[in-house]
C-alpha cells in the first residue's frame, strides 16, 4: 500500500510579499512530515511536495487558504517512500526561469488544452508538436512526432525560439511540458512574437498521463520528475532510476536535490 503522496503544484498570482511567505510556510510543512521543493516569487509558486496524505491535504488547504492561491492547482500521485530528503522553501526571480521581460501568462497565454482532446490536436496535420522541456528530460520520452529543441535549460528556449524554422512551417503550434507551467511561459512568449494559434497541454503531461488511457496514449516512455522517483511510467508508478537514458546521466545522482518544474 502506497503511504505518501506526492503534488506537484503552481499557480501564476502576484505575490508582492513573497519573501515574508518562506518561513511560515517551510514551517508548516516541516511540522507535518511534508518535504519537497517549493519556489517563491512576486509572480506566484511552484513546485512539489511529498509526505503522508493528512500532511500533504493539510498543507494544500493551507496554501489556498491565502485567497490569492484558491485557484491553485495540483496532480497528484503515489509512493511507498518519501521523495524527497528535506523541505527546501526557494525566493527566486521567476517561479519558472525564462529570462525575458514582459511575460506574463496572467495577461496573454496560450489556448488550454484537456488531456482527453491532446491525441486530436497533435494529429493535426496543421500542428507542429514542441517539447518544451530540457534536452535530458526528452531522452526520458516525449509525445509522437514532438519536436526536440535540445535546450539545457528553459533560459535557452527563447532564443531558439527566434530561429527555430519548425515554428514556422505550420499555422499551428502545440507546446507540452511536465505539469504545464514552462509552456504557459513559452505559449505567453510565442503569443507576444506573434504568433496566432498557440495551445498547450493543461496539466502538462502528468495530468495527461493521469486522464488518457495508456491504450489510447500518444505518449512513449516514462516522464522525467523532478525528485528522487526521477521518472515515473504511464501509470505514474515511480521508476526510482530503474532506466536512465545516457542523455540524462550527467544530472542525476543520488545527492541530486533537484529544482521544480
Amino acid at each position: 500500500m502506497f503511504r505518501f503522496l506526492v503534488a506537484a503544484l503552481y499557480q501564476f498570482t502576484p505575490l508582492e510579499d513573497f519573501e515574508d511567505l518562506r518561513d511560515p510556510l517551510k514551517a508548516y510543512c516541516t511540522a507535518r512530515n511534508v518535504r519537497g521543493s517549493l519556489l517563491l516569487a512576486s509572480e506566484g509558486i511552484n513546485g512539489t511536495i511529498c509526505g503522508p496524505e493528512a500532511g500533504v491535504r493539510d498543507v494544500l488547504a493551507h496554501l489556498r487558504a491565502d485567497p490569492r492561491l484558491a485557484g491553485l492547482a495540483h496532480k497528484e500521485s503515489w509512493t511507498d517512500r518519501h521523495v524527497y530528503k528535506r523541505m527546501k522553501v526557494r525566493l527566486k526571480q521567476e517561479i519558472v526561469r525564462l529570462a525575458v521581460d514582459g511575460i506574463d501568462p496572467t495577461e496573454v497565454v496560450g489556448t488550454y488544452v484537456k488531456p482527453e482532446d491532446w491525441n486530436a490536436l497533435i494529429e493535426d496535420p496543421d500542428v507542429v508538436v514542441i517539447d518544451t522541456r530540457n534536452d535530458y528530460e526528452y531522452a526520458f520520452g516525449t509525445f509522437e512526432g514532438a519536436v526536440n529543441p535540445k535546450t539545457q535549460s528553459f533560459r535557452d528556449f527563447p532564443a531558439w525560439a527566434e530561429n527555430a524554422k519548425e515554428l514556422t512551417q505550420k499555422p499551428k503550434v502545440a507546446m507540452f511540458c511536465t505539469g504545464g507551467i514552462r509552456c504557459e511561459k513559452a505559449t505567453s512568449l510565442l503569443k507576444r512574437s506573434g504568433f496566432d494559434e498557440v495551445y498547450h497541454l493543461e496539466g502538462g503531461i502528468l495530468n495527461y498521463l493521469e486522464t488518457v488511457p495508456e491504450d489510447k496514449s500518444r505518449w512513449k516512455g516514462e516522464c522525467f520528475v523532478f525528485d528522487d522517483r526521477v521518472s515515473v511510467d504511464h501509470n505514474l508508478q515511480p521508476r526510482w532510476g530503474a532506466w536512465i537514458p545516457e542523455e540524462a546521466r550527467h544530472v542525476i545522482n543520488e545527492d541530486t536535490d533537484y529544482d521544480a518544474d
